[in-house]
């Protein structure tokens, strides 16, 4: 491993600091290497997550929008897997046709109490909250390194600070050239922090903004899904 280091730093200053870090800090920066490498897999695979949902949902949009009947997409059992907004919609409808099936009529019923509606409004709820859900998970890691590695280099850094004064009280000389090194290569820990936290921090905020605007996307489409069915199906008392 500190084979493949120095060849990673060779002809760099880094290669000086790396050479004069210490264990701990040798450590922690691979620690926040490895660490980069998995912020950066989630902030990519978020993207590429919210960038199908978003075509998807376009998609779907414009067929739910050009049917007649709010069931007529279900009953024709179109299929689209990994859009939000119709896995929302598959479960109000399955919903709806589980209460039009319990109605007084044998056959499928014309209409719905009530009673019914609000199981169906508290089903799109759970389901929106259960596709917010999904499309959120993940987000935890990048929380995480935006918070946690600056203080994680920070401790690499007081650590060879540390160590570096102590090998000089332990020497006994004070002199620049037996000092700088050690401070050097404990400030990089701090860098390495640093760098993963920054691209971490601007990932987060950016996937925030979008899964906020999805959650509100599909908030107003399940309230526009319930008053169709309403419209269609609710009978007046």
């Amino acid at each position: 491993m500190n084979f493949c280091w120095e060849l990673f730093f060779a002809n760099t200053e880094l290669s000086y600091v790396w050479n004069e870090a210490t264990w701990a800090g040798k450590g922690i920066i691979i620690f926040l290497f490895f660490f980069s490498l998995v912020a950066w897999t989630v902030m990519v695979f978020k993207a590429k997550q919210i960038h199908q949902a978003k075509n998807l949902n376009g998609d779907f949009e414009v067929e739910f929008r050009g049917q007649e009947k709010v069931l007529d997409v279900y009953r024709r059992e179109i299929h689209v897997e990994g859009c939000p907004l119709f896995t929302v919609y598959q479960e109000g409808c399955q919903e709806l046709e589980q209460r039009l099936k319990r109605s007084d009529n044998p056959d499928v019923g014309d209409d719905i109490s009530l009673k019914s509606m609000e199981h169906i409004k508290r089903t799109l709820e759970r389901s929106v909250s259960q596709q917010s859900l999904r499309l959120e998970s993940g987000l935890i890691l990048l929380a995480i390194a935006v918070s946690g590695a600056p203080f994680i280099g920070l401790l690499g850094t007081v650590w060879g600070v540390m160590s570096a004064f102590s090998n000089v009280g332990l020497e006994g000389n004070a002199q620049l050239a037996t000092l700088a090194p050690g401070v050097a290569s404990a400030l990089s820990t701090t860098i390495a922090g640093l760098f993963v936290a920054i691209p971490s921090m601007f990932g987060y905020n950016w996937l925030v903004h979008n899964l906020r605007v999805f959650t509100v996307e599909l908030d107003n489409f399940a309230q526009e899904l319930v008053s169709k069915m309403e419209t269609e199906y609710l009978k007046d008392d």
